[in-house]
């Protein structure tokens, strides 16, 4: 499905990431770049993957992403799919929450998507297409009590993907922007939550069942591939019926 597509995965070392990139490598694409702070997580993929390329980056770092932007081009010449799936939780009710915790989500999922997508995009848009994926949730289109920073990052990139679709191709360019929103999904995020939660959130999915990050990845993947091709603008909801 990514035949010669050279694809970008941030936050690609644990969880849904890595589950991304995996589904990815094994749908044949050119190249993923497997893009995390922790290195040392993501140092098996060399020996899985001849296709896979782990890379030690901040998406809070604006200056390394644009050295690691111009060796792609300069390497590939062309850049096909962008994942922001880079994010990280803070969570307290808002009267408990501190300015710090408020300010370092918005950093890394909203900033932090902003940056990757300002450096990719261009590229893509010379190249004539692209996909860019940004990880939302049920979060950012519903709420959750204690997470005004997570609900403000992940609705904020929704906001963003909108207007995105519209300016990427306003030239032409078969450039996409579409949103994943993952509802309750096992990922090392939620392993350690009590039970009593976990039963909770079981009940008020339709389908009786925490997702997997498989569920995820293959969406991700259908809207990273061309049988998306007329998708944009989209936020894909994969959450068992959480939200209706």
């Amino acid at each position: 499905m990514l035949k010669d597509k050279v694809c970008i995965v941030t936050g690609g070392a644990q969880g849904i990431g890595r589950c991304i990139v995996e589904t990815f490598a094994n749908a044949e694409a050119a190249k993923v770049y497997a893009c995390d702070m922790n290195e040392d997580a993501m140092a098996d993929y060399r020996d899985r993957f001849q296709n896979v390329e782990p890379v030690a980056l901040n998406v809070c770092d604006r200056d390394a992403i644009i050295g690691f932007i111009e060796k792609i081009k300069a390497d590939h010449g062309h850049i096909d799919v962008l994942v922001n799936n880079a994010g990280i939780t803070r969570d307290n009710l808002l009267d408990r929450m501190s300015e710090n915790d408020w300010d370092l989500v918005l950093d890394v999922n909203l900033k932090g998507v902003f940056n990757m997508t300002q450096a990719v995009v261009p590229v893509m848009i010379e190249g004539g297409a692209g996909s860019v994926i940004t990880m939302s949730s049920v979060v950012g289109t519903d709420g959750n009590i204690g997470q005004s920073n997570y609900a403000a990052t992940k609705g904020g990139v929704i906001s963003m993907t909108k207007g995105w679709a519209k300016e990427f191709s306003r030239k032409g360019a078969q450039v996409r922007a579409n949103c994943v929103a993952p509802g309750f999904i096992k990922t090392p995020m939620t392993k350690d939550l009590p039970e009593k939660v976990i039963d909770y959130m079981k009940s008020k999915t339709p389908l009786g069942r925490m997702g997997e990050a498989e569920d995820i990845a293959e969406g991700v993947l259908f809207l990273a591939s061309d049988r998306s091709k007329f998708i944009t603008g989209q936020t894909l909801k994969i959450d068992g019926g959480l939200v209706i």
